[in-house]
């Protein structure tokens, strides 16, 4: 395997799938209780609160957060403020079986933005594991069964799933290839972090408003939807951000993206779990598949 793809980075890039499973299950069962963007802006708000005594000293003044406000703008743009978003509205528009199925098109994405826009070359390996990783996940959305498949049909909805896989490739690949950002707030995990989530509030809180501004948007003041943002903020925001940068450093995107197709077989056993329904045959297969397209893809 490719040296960078060690244990401790397998296992930096295996968590945040892991949480944005639960993530999608829970974001399924609170949907009926708050609107999409406005989840996502309060989320990262609370993510904000949790970071700020980490990292306030990069929102001063005189660090170097603001002379490189475009590039850190960009990058909340294409995560805080844009990516979930797109997953929670997708939830409300499109089944959760064509969210997923175009979601597992990452890997795919990876590699196409780092040949096109980062002039990094494909290989014949990395294509027969993005083939194999999505034979896994096709395996797990139809549940081992070809009919089910047949039977998908994708909606306008799905195109926000797209818009969400493309942009994190791109998010992932810019991580990778740090240019103007000051040594200071790149060593720094959290600071790194908030850098991105301050200019990401600014594009959540703006989607929201726009959402309440439609008449879209509703929240329910609860004690089970406090529960809910407040996971959703430390476990699949907080950490698996900082897993997924770590990860990505040590690995590449390119590796990284094929991690990312653990989310759906995560999120099939996540909701197996919660509906007290015994896993099958065809999860192990789909993980037997899923790792071993990260096993080809990361070889030399």
């Amino acid at each position: 395997m490719h040296p960078k793809l060690n244990p401790t980075a397998a296992l930096l890039l295996t968590l945040p799938p892991l949480l944005w499973a639960g993530n999608a299950v829970v974001g399924r069962l609170i949907g009926p209780l708050v609107s999409p963007m406005t989840l996502n802006f309060l989320r990262w708000l609370i993510a904000f609160a949790l970071l700020a005594p980490l990292a306030g000293p990069v929102l001063r003044r005189g660090s170097g957060l603001w002379p490189n406000w475009r590039r850190f703008s960009l990058l909340g743009l294409l995560s805080v403020g844009s990516y979930n978003a797109l997953l929670y509205l997708a939830l409300n528009t499109s089944t959760p079986l064509n969210v997923t199925l175009v979601g597992s098109s990452t890997p795919v994405w990876m590699l196409l933005v780092g040949r096109v826009f980062f002039h990094v070359p494909i290989s014949r390996r990395q294509l027969l594991g993005a083939l194999l990783s999505i034979i896994g996940v096709l395996l797990v959305l139809g549940r081992g069964e070809l009919q089910a498949l047949l039977q998908v049909r994708l909606v306008p909805g799905d195109l926000y799933v797209l818009l969400a896989s493309v942009g994190w490739a791109w998010y992932s690949w810019m991580l990778a290839h740090p240019t103007t950002e000051p040594k200071a707030i790149r060593a720094d995990w959290s600071a790194f972090l908030m850098a991105q989530v301050v200019f990401g509030l600014f594009w959540s809180g703006l989607f929201a408003a726009g959402e309440w501004a439609l008449g879209k948007g509703h929240l329910t003041c609860n004690w089970p939807v406090a529960a809910a943002l407040l996971f959703i903020a430390v476990g699949p925001a907080v950490i698996a951000f900082r897993a997924w940068g770590a990860g990505v450093a040590r690995a590449g995107p390119a590796v990284a993206g094929f991690f990312a197709n653990l989310t759906p077989l995560f999120t099939a056993l996540l909701s197996s779990a919660v509906l007290a329904e015994t896993p099958h045959l065809y999860h192990v297969l789909a993980f037997a598949l899923i790792m071993g397209g990260i096993v080809v893809s990361s070889r030399r």
